[in-house]
């Protein structure tokens, strides 16, 4: 294999633990090729895999996605900046809104930060008599919507 890294290469170039490649690579988000004593060895070329398995992480990207979007590059190669592009704009809407709540819990924090509200009366996420248990466990109601009506949750 040309120019190829061992773990512990590829980790320092790309700042993601051991542990974590041998996951990716048990996920098939990167791949390794085996030595005559069975050690991995990487091509650098998956390197940039790496960087956008993280990148696509830190914006909220599922490993499952991510392993869906490489998968559906041709032979598997590595993303290009045009793939980037691509495969991004499939991600936007949701990107726009986790902002659009980012933005309004910053803009609200003053106000309320979800749990530690002293006041039932103006509480977005109040709600009265549990009635929005009987529609599943976890959140239902986010952050105060325009007119200050609660937003459901996504």
């Amino acid at each position: 294999m040309h120019e190829s890294l061992t773990i512990g290469q590829l980790s320092a170039r790309s700042g993601v633990a051991p542990s974590a490649l041998r996951y990716y690579e048990r996920l098939g988000l990167i791949r390794a090729e085996r030595t005559g004593g069975n050690q991995r060895r990487y091509a650098r070329t998956e390197l940039r895999r790496v960087a956008f398995v993280r990148i696509s992480q830190q914006v909220g990207i599922s490993l499952e996605e991510i392993r869906e979007a490489l998968d559906s590059l041709p032979a598997s190669r590595t993303p290009s900046t045009e793939d980037w592009a691509r495969l991004s704009a499939t991600w936007r809407a949701r990107l726009d809104e986790k902002i659009r709540l980012m933005t309004k819990l910053r803009d609200d924090l003053d106000g309320c930060i979800g749990c530690g509200c002293l006041s039932l009366q103006r509480c977005t996420l109040y709600n009265p008599g549990d009635s929005l248990g009987g529609e599943g466990p976890g959140a239902r109601l986010v952050l105060a919507g325009p007119a200050g009506q609660p937003t459901p949750a996504r």
